[in-house]
């Protein structure tokens, strides 16, 4: 039965320009969006491009020192320390990820593109620049979003992979004999 875990000697440094434009495409989107919200609209300064909508979602220049949505607000530079980790690992890690997830590879590419689009930010301006509000939760941008997705993805894949897993064990328990099928292996007991 084939392994989906990769062993050590197996490194895929081709993956890298996947890892690398998916990431690479969430920080250009990312500090795009901010230097769009910097240049454009004065600290606190609120645009709502629908105006029946503005109390929803609406954009405002703001900015935020710790965690993603505002959480920990004095934590710069303990979360500038955790994204080059994060990001160091992501990148030692990924060429190590089997080709068949995929699921795994998108989750840790998003999650790569949010921490070096925010650390950008706590580098080049102190404080992480956010503008999209949504009714009353934190403001944040599009690498929190990206994070957030990222992690959601990593949590499902790790969930369906366990899932898969326990199915495979339950499978190949002794007595239980199984039909070849194309779909799905039928106990023949």
């Amino acid at each position: 039965m084939e392994s989906t875990r990769a062993d050590s000697s197996t490194l895929d440094f081709r993956s890298y320009p996947i890892l690398l434009g998916l990431a690479g495409t969430v920080i250009a989107l990312d500090q795009w969006t901010k230097y769009l919200v910097r240049s454009r609209l004065a600290y606190g300064e609120v645009w709502a491009p629908i105006e029946g909508l503005a109390e929803i979602v609406r954009i405002v220049h703001w900015s935020n020192t710790g965690a993603a949505f505002g959480l920990l607000p004095n934590g710069g530079l303990f979360f500038t320390l955790v994204a080059i980790l994060v990001s160091i690992a992501i990148l030692y890690y990924y060429p190590r990820i089997p080709g068949q997830q995929a699921a795994l590879r998108i989750a840790l590419s998003l999650q790569l593109g949010g921490a070096v689009g925010n650390l950008i930010d706590r580098l080049t301006q102190g404080p992480v620049t956010d503008m999209v509000a949504v009714g009353q939760f934190p403001v944040f941008n599009l690498a929190d979003t990206s994070i957030s997705l990222g992690v959601a993805l990593l949590v499902l894949a790790m969930w369906r992979e366990e899932r898969e897993e326990r199915a495979r064990v339950q499978a190949e328990k002794p007595g239980r004999r199984l039909a070849p099928s194309a779909d799905t292996e039928q106990p023949l007991d």
